[in-house]
């Protein structure tokens, strides 16, 4: 942690409906590390507008948007790189002199984690989900080549509109469905929350996929994580996701980009 702020500090901060630890440990640990004069913190807020205010007044670097808050930030920026134009959702806000530039460097990590895991592209897939990160997850997949896709969502408005605009099917259930790839994209599983013991998807139908994907990442092994592992699947965890998204917003608040040693190091300390 930053010992001797001064009033030259960089500050970054986080928005999320649930503040966690790991962005503020990995991302205090490389300011440390690398010798940068930044700190970071956590934050919730009931006042997103004013949030947003307070970032561009007070000259806050970067701000990390989780959810609920990463389409609702989308009017209150300046500018959409691309990345977050492309999927209307951003989870990071760059501030460069009051002007604030939006990003997605979810879509970065999901896209970067389906090649490292070697995911077949003509696998078939169910995603459940529909929010800001669902749409980060389920573009990555497109352009990535993944083309027979069923978006599962309980909204059947967002569901539709989310599979419509990428190609995919909508159902508000799986059915009789047996897809090689689920993905869970809702607050299912998910430390402190109302379902944080149930699964995202039944066990017959775990049992029957080849890959396991669960975004979230509190804790890192959800029920989901557990079934798949004990199933013999290959599991993508919430935990990579959070990691490689968390170092591609470092580089774009700092510039600088750390060594793959010191960006694991940041990893296993933030889980500590």
């Amino acid at each position: 942690m930053l010992m001797n702020p001064n009033k030259d500090t960089q500050l970054c901060m986080s928005l999320s409906g649930r503040p966690g630890n790991f962005g503020l440990r990995f991302h205090n640990h490389l300011y440390e590390q690398l010798g940068l004069n930044f700190y970071y913190k956590a934050f919730s807020s009931q006042d997103l507008p004013g949030a947003v205010a307070g970032i561009r007044a007070l000259g806050i670097r970067g701000c990390g948007v989780s959810m609920p808050f990463k389409e609702a930030c989308i009017a209150l920026v300046d500018e959409l790189d691309a990345s977050a134009a492309a999927i209307a959702s951003i989870n990071t806000i760059v501030n460069t002199n009051g002007h604030l530039k939006a990003y997605n460097t979810d879509y970065i990590a999901i896209a970067q984690l389906l090649k490292s895991h070697a995911v077949p592209q003509a696998s078939s897939f169910a995603l459940r989900g529909s929010g800001g990160m669902a749409k980060a997850v389920a573009s990555a997949l497109r352009d990535g080549g993944y083309r027979n896709g069923l978006i599962l969502a309980r909204n059947e408005h967002a569901g539709r509109a989310l599979a419509d605009s990428l190609g995919y099917r909508w159902q508000a259930e799986l059915g009789e469905e047996r897809p090689q790839m689920l993905i869970n994209v809702t607050p299912i599983g998910m430390a402190g929350g109302s379902e944080a013991e149930q699964l995202a998807f039944p066990a017959e139908v775990i049992e029957g996929a080849q890959t396991v994907f669960d975004v979230v990442a509190i804790p890192s092994e959800t029920p989901l994580i557990v079934q798949a592992r004990a199933a013999g699947k290959q599991v993508i965890t919430g935990l990579e996701v959070i990691a490689i998204q968390a170092l591609e917003q470092f580089v774009l608040y700092t510039g600088v980009r750390p060594s793959e040693a010191q960006f694991q190091q940041a990893v296993a300390f933030a889980r500590a």
